[in-house]
């Protein structure tokens, strides 16, 4: 079993219980999926990057990538309507759990010039989104071989019902949040 989920189940249950009383447990917030998503503008001139992106993405994520489609032309961005423009993959499950050990653990603090993620992404249903500016913090990259530099969003989708709930959780995951100012927005 992953080692996160075995912390959500021993310690972070019963911390969120106590502190939010929770007469369920089923009621307890959880991690549903984490999507991990690439944004692929040089695709539209050369369909290379869009294969650089999909293999770098897929050993990221452990699994195969999703090409996204345009759903509009937009002539200022030299974009027709069908033209792969993306790639995104939902993790569950155990490897889920394994993926975001990963981010906490060797990801994050790879991050040139890092002070803590911004508490304030939450989308206001608990959700919560970070992005990140190039793929070569990840430990299966390798910095050598990367033929364009490219960033990517990460989301955690959780069962939460307010910010407080997901952040007070995220951060019992190990989630390293900045304190929480009004004046660090």
């Amino acid at each position: 079993m992953a080692r996160l989920k075995d912390l959500y189940k021993s310690q972070i249950v019963s911390t969120l219980t106590s502190e939010f009383s929770y007469k369920n447990p089923m009621a307890v917030p959880r991690v549903e999926k984490v999507i991990v998503s690439m944004g692929v503008g040089k695709a539209v001139q050369d369909k290379k990057f869009l294969e650089f992106a999909k293999k770098d993405l897929a050993m990221i994520a452990g699994q195969v990538p999703v090409a996204c489609k345009a759903k509009k032309s937009v002539s200022n961005f030299k974009v027709r309507a069908g033209v792969e423009t993306g790639l995104k993959v939902t993790i569950r499950g155990v490897r889920m759990y394994e993926f975001m050990d990963r981010l906490i653990n060797l990801v994050i603090p790879r991050i040139r010039d890092f002070r803590g993620l911004n508490p304030y992404s939450f989308d206001g249903r608990g959700n919560y989104s970070i992005g990140l500016t190039e793929q070569s913090v990840f430990p299966e990259i390798n910095p050598a071989k990367i033929e364009a530099q490219q960033g990517m969003n990460i989301t955690f989708v959780t069962t939460a019902k307010t910010d407080e709930e997901a952040r007070k959780m995220l951060s019992l995951f190990g989630m390293p949040f900045k304190k929480l100012t009004k004046d660090n927005q």
